[in-house]
């Protein structure tokens, strides 16, 4: 398996072989609560990619560095909210979360969406294509913000890439699995 893990800049980090889920990369969705509508994606590493999330922190560490200048009046919060959650603590519920952590990004415009299939890149046209369940890179990139009293570190979403299939996180189920008994239709009729 290639390594998709790279450095692109103090703030923005590639990230992979990564799961995806609550995958809103085609459509823009609009936050519960309200806001604007956004493109977002939780972001699930394996803690075994000790690599990724070492490029993570540091990435955090970066933005919150910025964030003290630009920010924040020349100090870093105490109670700075970091967008890196461990999976056991805050989805033990939930066996996608694992032994993993997590990342919610999110952006305005919409992101690249990419599938690599046979050493070939090309765009995934749709949900059939890319969905929550799905394994790949991503890029994202850290800030600091300070809105109406939450200080801490965002992650804004930029662009992926599936690299692999893998079980719906939705809980349906493809066309293919519900009518692959179906394979001979001249049979049935």
């Amino acid at each position: 398996m290639p390594n998709f893990n790279r450095k692109i800049s103090d703030t923005n980090v590639r990230i992979g072989e990564t799961r995806f889920s609550f995958a809103n990369v085609f459509e823009p969705k609009a936050p519960m609560g309200g806001g604007d509508p956004k493109y977002s994606l939780c972001i699930i590493i394996p803690k075994s990619n000790k690599q990724a999330i070492k490029l993570v922190q540091e990435a955090i560490e970066a933005a919150k560095q910025q964030g003290k200048s630009s920010k924040w009046g020349g100090k870093i919060p105490p109670n700075c909210k970091s967008p890196l959650r461990d999976g056991d603590i805050d989805r033990p519920e939930d066996v996608a979360f694992k032994d993993c952590y997590f990342i919610n990004a999110s952006t305005k415009n919409k992101p690249g969406v990419m599938v690599l299939d046979g050493g070939y890149r090309s765009e995934a046209m749709g949900v059939e294509d890319f969905y929550s369940g799905c394994y790949g890179a991503v890029t994202i990139n850290f800030f600091a913000y300070d809105s109406a009293g939450n200080r801490g570190v965002g992650a804004g979403l930029n662009n992926v890439i599936k690299t692999r299939d893998g079980q719906r996180l939705a809980g349906g189920r493809s066309a293919d699995e519900d009518f692959s008994d179906l394979d001979d239709l001249d049979e049935l009729g």
